[in-house]
């Protein structure tokens, strides 16, 4: 039995934060670029619905070709970390379907990003890696959460520097993986993407189960990312600063949850560490509403316990997948969930895009509901079969 030095999980939980801060980097200066641009206060949803997407595509390209079974998956992360910072420069060039292209391709290499830094995990990592799962996705939560904090503590930094800040922080984060994590001894060829095996993978009534207990948690999840910051500047006003300080402390708080979720998860397993998280977000969904209207320091507080429980449960469905997916159809059944997971979300952050400037923001995220609801049912499915 191998030992794994030291070094290897903090690094790969490292790389993870700071390859992964790609993701929200535009939405941490939307009011910005609304005004460089003169864009609506809608744009955030096309523009972080363009980055969900162009994940999907990534994904599904990666995943055909299969890049990381072919080549060394470290490799892949630092060219991955190069190309995605290089397109979130391109966020500079802020005309709308410019912007547009640019937050696609984000997202695209996002997909050599986050599947890739998982399955280096697991090339280290083999009776503990639900535990590892939890510190990598907990390093995901905090990366999406870093362009919000460098954006709270720039003071005056102008938007364009916290954009070129982020792409340096990313591939800071690429060249720490190349140099500091070799390949890994239970590093294996994963399971090859197999389009024509959709109707296969969910004949499996446990993976449909956890399938769509995962589709319920994204309906709610990305949404939550994306218009956090509108719901804050709903409350807080016009101080720009203390709307991305808090969007950074309620987004990071996901770390404690998936860290702690998946300590958890070895003593009472993931179904209810996923349920006992789910059913807890689903309720902030519904209480959104009346905590808009508490006290700042109670409201502050939910927003935090909010952030906790929305993400704490991502690793435990990863888990719940892997562990029902058809043995021979492993990868592409992962690969499924998650293009179907990506693609939900681009319909919740559409939903509310709309309704926002309909009904205001303390009001609509009650609608995210639907998704802890569902999701709780189809986990009942899974405890019963």
């Amino acid at each position: 039995m191998s030992v794994v030095p030291v070094r290897i999980l903090p690094t790969i939980v490292i790389s993870q934060f700071a390859a992964t801060s790609l993701w929200f980097a535009a939405n941490a200066v939307m009011p910005d670029l609304e005004r460089s641009a003169g864009l609506p206060t809608s744009a955030v949803g096309k523009i972080t619905i363009a980055v969900q997407l162009g994940f999907i595509a990534g994904t599904l390209v990666f995943a055909w070709l299969s890049i990381s079974d072919r080549f060394s998956p470290r490799i892949i992360f630092f060219l991955s970390t190069l190309a995605g910072a290089t397109a979130n420069a391109a966020t500079l060039l802020s005309g709308g379907e410019v912007l547009l292209a640019a937050r696609f391709a984000t997202g695209f290499f996002l997909a050599g990003i986050y599947p890739v830094g998982m399955k280096i995990a697991a090339g280290w990592y083999d009776r503990d890696l639900g535990l590892a799962l939890g510190w990598l996705v907990g390093a995901l939560v905090l990366g999406t959460a870093l362009p919000h904090l460098v954006r709270g503590l720039g003071g005056d930094l102008p938007w364009q520097a916290v954009i070129l800040s982020v792409s340096a922080i990313a591939i800071a984060g690429g060249l720490a993986m190349l140099l500091l994590v070799p390949d890994g001894p239970h590093l294996r060829a994963g399971a090859r993407f197999d389009p024509t095996a959709f109707a296969t993978i969910f004949r499996s009534a446990q993976f449909r189960a956890s399938a769509f207990g995962y589709f319920g948690h994204m309906w709610e999840l990305y949404a939550f990312y994306a218009f956090l910051p509108v719901l804050l500047a709903a409350r807080l006003g016009s101080d720009g600063a203390a709307t991305s300080l808090w969007s950074f402390a309620a987004i990071a708080a996901g770390f404690l949850g998936c860290v702690v979720g998946g300590y958890l998860s070895r003593v009472i397993g993931s179904l209810r560490v996923a349920s006992i998280q789910l059913t807890a977000s689903g309720s902030c969904c519904l209480l959104s509403p009346l905590m808009f209207m508490a006290p700042l320091p109670a409201f502050l507080s939910f927003l935090l316990f909010w952030g906790v429980v929305i993400a704490g449960d991502s690793p435990q469905f990863s888990a719940l997948n892997a562990r029902f997916a058809p043995s021979k159809l492993v990868g592409s059944a992962l690969t499924i969930a998650n293009c179907i997971g990506f693609s939900i979300t681009a319909i919740s952050i559409a939903l509310l895009a709309l309704l926002i400037e309909i009904v205001g923001a303390q009001y609509v995220f009650v609608l995210l509901v639907a998704g802890p609801v569902l999701g709780l049912v189809a986990l009942r499915q899974v405890a019963a079969n």
